[in-house]
């Protein structure tokens, strides 16, 4: 199963980086998101593939007609937040503030329900075990925000799946899909989106795709971008990671698309059968936060 999802943020939505951290910020870099979700879209079209747009609030409100145009192209609207900002760093109270406010906006613009979530940066840890009830708390039903592996922006290395799984809670159960990994000489590798599609070369990433039963992928419009400007504040490993084969990158999903089927995310949810994955309880995120922070502070 090969699911085909995008998270629709402009291309200074960077994380971890202090000139692009704040809305007021953001009104002083020219938008390139109409004219690279219109070559994404077009792509779509001419591949006959439906995917999940991941949708930031902010988006939503400031650009209405092209989450619209989306909408109406036949792809699904998930939401990405509304200000775009870790999950660990803002913590519970704002981050169901945050989440609110952009389900409520990407409703309002296309009048369809909104039940899928991906976190900005799948900024999820094991500490943010209330991040579950949260969703489910304001409707929504699938997450792909886990990331089981380390990550510069958290990761949850103790997951312990990278496959569909169903998460329990007192509120109910939530469908969670998060990032598959590859595991090479005994460690997880990740191909799959973002960065990680950028550098890895073309035979490596149809390999991995054909050796996988479920791949997540997670694109942005700035991946397809090669003309976008460089954010100069960003260090020279930051550079790298942002803009290294933006050139090439676009050319790489065509020849995906032309080779595999890929699904969007509600289909994939019509496909899985639930009865069959695993289920992880709240009492279990409680056990994995207490050991992770046991090793934290044995390190200290």
């Amino acid at each position: 199963m090969n699911i085909l999802t995008f998270d629709l943020e402009d291309w200074f939505h960077v994380l971890d980086n202090a000139s692009t951290r704040t809305e007021m910020q953001w009104e002083h870099f020219p938008s390139r998101i109409r004219e690279n979700t219109d070559r994404i879209l077009n792509l779509l079209d001419a591949k006959n593939q439906r995917a999940t747009f991941f949708c930031l609030g902010w988006v939503a409100r400031k650009y209405p007609d092209v989450v619209r145009k989306i909408s109406e192209a036949g792809h699904e609207i998930g939401c990405h937040s509304d200000l775009h900002q870790l999950v660990y760093e803002i913590g519970e109270k704002r981050f169901r503030e945050d989440l609110h406010r952009s389900i409520q906006s990407i409703e309002d613009t296309i009048a369809t329900k909104v039940v899928s979530y991906r976190a900005p940066g799948f900024s999820v840890k094991e500490s943010c075990n209330w991040f579950f009830e949260a969703l489910i708390d304001c409707g929504i039903e699938v997450d792909c925000s886990v990331f089981p592996s380390k990550r510069a922006h958290g990761g949850f290395e103790s997951f312990g799946a990278n496959s569909p799984v169903l998460v329990t809670t007192p509120l109910g159960t939530l469908k969670e899909l998060p990032i598959n990994t590859m595991s090479i000489f005994g460690k997880d590798f990740v191909f799959s989106g973002g960065g990680y599609f950028r550098i890895t070369p073309l035979w490596l990433i149809r390999y991995l795709i054909r050796k996988s039963d479920y791949v997540m992928t997670y694109f942005h419009p700035r991946d397809f971008d090669p003309d976008q400007p460089m954010l100069n504040s960003l260090s020279v490993i930051r550079k790298f990671k942002s803009y290294y084969g933006l050139k090439s990158t676009f050319g790489k999903l065509e020849s995906i698309l032309d080779e595999f089927e890929f699904l969007d995310l509600r289909s994939a949810v019509r496909t899985i059968v639930w009865d069959n994955v695993r289920n992880v309880s709240i009492a279990e995120m409680n056990r994995l936060s207490a050991t992770a922070n046991h090793r934290l502070l044995n390190r200290l």
